[in-house]
């Protein structure tokens, strides 16, 4: 299963229009193929019947190589069909793989490693001479806090898988906030200069 966002960009009119016919044409091309598609986002253009942006998920034996055929600027060469007479023929979308899931780096304590050490600062002779502080690294993501604030060990591991915990709950967030913008950023900008491949009508 693959993801594939298909985008008319800031162009005009017309190139919603041409996603449209670009749009059937995957699907049908999938369907001979013997791929399934679904629509799992649209966004609709300014006249009846045509997109601004799509995303199509491709499922089934070799849909990675499908959407790689279909990936890179697409022409479709047809007259305007809102403006007779006007003397461009060439409308331009863009499809590009896209992963529309954010994986979630799940957070368990027992892939928190704790190392006991000393720190220097105020706070006396306790602070110098014992291990109080602990330095916690999380594995999966690497991570790593210091924590010093108590005057117990237990009391700092504790406070220290709270922090890391949160770091990885903000990359997540992250994460999920630049799917969103990298989702949109081609529908956004109509990116050029790529390989072209021709659709005609």
């Amino acid at each position: 299963m693959t993801d594939l966002l298909l985008s008319a960009g800031r162009g005009p009119q017309e190139c919603a229009w041409a996603l449209a016919r670009l749009l059937s044409r995957l699907e049908a091309d999938a369907a001979r193929h013997r791929l399934g598609t679904a629509r799992v986002e649209t966004v609709p253009g300014d006249r009846p019947g045509t997109w601004r942006s799509v995303l199509v998920r491709i499922s089934g034996a070799g849909a990675e190589a499908f959407a790689a055929g279909w990936t890179g600027t697409l022409c479709w060469q047809a007259p305007s069909p809102y403006r007779p007479g006007h003397g461009r023929k060439n409308w331009y979308v863009t499809a590009r793989p896209h992963r529309a899931e954010v994986v979630v780096t799940p957070f368990h304590e027992a892939d928190v490693e704790f190392v006991p050490c000393r720190t220097g600062g105020p706070g006396g002779q306790h602070r110098n001479k014992a291990s109080t502080a602990v330095r916690a690294t999380h594995r999966p993501s690497g991570h790593v806090v210091v924590v010093d604030t108590e005057r117990h060990l237990h009391l700092n591991r504790r406070i220290a898988v709270e922090l890391l915990r949160r770091r990885v709950t903000e990359d997540d967030d992250a994460a999920r906030r630049e799917g969103a913008t990298a989702r949109w950023r081609i529908h956004d900008d109509l990116v050029r200069g790529d390989p072209v491949r021709v659709e005609r009508p």
